[in-house]
């Protein structure tokens, strides 16, 4: 087909990925909506005037993923942007409570499947024409430094860093520039609670601001934007009051 750039997105059915693909589809790319529920993806390829395909998609399966890229290269020829954007988290809870289900779950889905689509991007853009193209990694600010009783989240995200690293030296040779964007407390499910109260390093619970959805996608667009020749390695993002430099 003809068009825009085609870009993949996991967890595309609400919050950052929502935003994230809306703005995308606005700036003229063509979007893959990948994500676990199909209503959640319909109703953002919905709110996207440009082209769109919907994919539901278990990122933490090997065979879920394989078909997702296939029928993304099969609808529109090729891959030029994946943001591994899909992830979990679990409630506050100390070290030494952590269920096995619930780090395996955790590490299943923001670290196994957030490699699963890497390497199945990557596969893509090495072998096509132009080759090359752009992985986005969602990393956090949990990639730096842990909130109290995150340990699961924490080790998942500083997982994360290293693989856009390696990514991004095995990239080169094959056109593929990787880099991460570290996201605060943004309006979401999962950041946006922070604003009624978060765990702070000394135990107690205190409001902390937060940012809007529409923030961390302009942010994902201009890392998006950039020639391939050029590459954002970290990008980080928060509220400019949010407790992280001096956090502790």
């Amino acid at each position: 087909m003809s068009g825009g750039q085609v870009a993949v997105l996991t967890g595309a059915g609400s919050g950052i990925g929502r935003a994230v693909s809306i703005a995308l589809g606005q700036a003229g790319w063509r979007v893959v909506l990948a994500g676990r529920r199909a209503e959640p993806l319909k109703e953002t390829a919905e709110a996207i005037s440009g082209h769109s395909l919907v994919c539901p998609t278990d990122v933490a399966d090997a065979a879920s993923v394989s078909s997702l890229f296939d029928k993304a290269v099969q609808e529109f020829g090729r891959i030029d942007l994946l943001f591994n954007n899909a992830g979990l988290s679990l409630p506050s809870t100390r070290i030494d409570e952590i269920a096995d289900e619930d780090w395996n779950r955790l590490v299943a889905v923001n670290l196994t499947g957030a490699f699963l689509c890497l390497r199945a991007a990557f596969r893509v853009m090495r072998d096509q024409e132009p080759q090359g193209g752009r992985i986005i990694n969602n990393g956090s600010l949990s990639a730096h430094v842990p909130r109290l009783h995150s340990a699961a989240y924490t080790a998942t995200k500083h997982a994360i860093t290293g693989l856009t690293k390696s990514a991004s030296l095995d990239g080169r040779a094959v056109g593929i520039a990787c880099g991460q964007i570290d996201i605060g407390n943004a309006a979401t499910h999962l950041g946006g609670g922070a604003a009624g109260g978060a765990l702070q390093a000394d135990g107690e619970v205190r409001p902390e601001p937060v940012i809007d959805t529409q923030e961390v996608a302009k942010a994902v667009l201009q890392m998006a934007s950039l020639p391939l020749t050029a590459n954002v390695q970290f990008m980080t993002i928060m509220a400019t009051s949010m407790p992280y430099i001096g956090r502790g």
